[in-house]
């Protein structure tokens, strides 16, 4: 019962999503705020909807629903979001979402085409390092895909008319980097809890803190490139396009670290 009251408030809060895009899309054909104001409600709405979902399912499982592929790519689809939210408001940037969304639309298609089944959790995964390790790796790669969105703007931004409408609800380029920069700072932060709790779990689970797993292995790659990028920006002092591509090579990273790592090099994390 409660995993069918799950599917139907993870179903809505998918067409939620695509309304919310729709309008974001109508605000900058049509060029009226109306359809933002009301985007922003649907995208909130979503949230809530997707929230309760996670959190139904939690209870149905008995454990934290983040262990196999539709669960974090369903928990991964959620942080973008919300992270895309916060990022919106705060830097009053109304267009993002327009941006953002097909994003998260793709991240909670590919979710709602795995397997829905919960299943036991093998003896590794009954840990406390659990919601630690997965939690922060789902607050990293939301901070990394709302990025790789500002760096793609960034890069679309010489194209818009200045003085049009896009461009006056998008930030000045300068803005664009810095506010990618903070996002990619927050990424890192939470990326390298994510590597520290899964070495110490992992010591507990299989005796040894690195085993250069496939996932390990990329999750380290991914971590360097934006550790260059950093390294680019606050030694080298590099601004502007150079980091936007660093920034859209690092996501690409990201997703082969989630999918393309669980797709074709199985390993010890392939229950992820």
């Amino acid at each position: 019962m409660l995993l069918t009251i799950e599917n139907i408030l993870f179903t809505a809060a998918l067409i939620i999503y695509v309304v919310t895009m729709l309008l974001y899309f109508l605000f900058a054909v049509t060029k009226k705020d109306f359809f933002a104001r009301i985007a922003l409600i649907t995208e909130i709405s979503g949230l809530v909807l997707h929230l309760a979902a996670i959190v139904i399912r939690g209870i149905a499982a008995h454990r934290l629903p983040l262990t196999n592929q539709y669960e974090f790519a369903s928990a991964f689809a959620f942080g973008l979001c919300l992270v895309t939210l916060i990022f919106s408001l705060k830097f009053k940037f109304r267009a993002l979402g327009a941006f953002a969304m097909p994003l998260v639309i793709l991240i909670i298609g590919y979710a709602a085409m795995q397997s829905k089944e919960v299943h036991e959790l093998m003896p590794a995964l009954k840990s406390s390092w659990l919601g630690i390790h997965v939690s922060t790796a789902i607050i990293a790669y939301g901070a990394f895909g709302l990025a790789f969105v500002l760096s793609i703007v960034y890069l679309l931004r010489d194209k818009m008319k200045e003085g049009g409408f896009l461009a006056k609800h998008t930030p000045p380029k300068e803005k664009l980097d810095l506010i990618a920069y903070r996002s990619i700072c927050l990424g890192m932060l939470f990326l390298t809890f994510t590597m520290i709790t899964g070495a110490i779990w992992a010591e507990q689970a299989w005796g040894s803190y690195w085993s250069w797993d496939p996932k390990e292995t990329w999750s380290l790659v991914t971590w360097l490139i934006y550790a260059v990028y950093l390294h680019f920006r606050l030694v080298w002092k590099k601004k502007g396009k150079f980091c936007a591509i660093f920034a859209i090579l690092g996501f690409i990273a990201v997703l082969f670290t989630y999918v393309g790592v669980n797709t074709l090099l199985p390993g010890v994390h392939s229950y992820k």
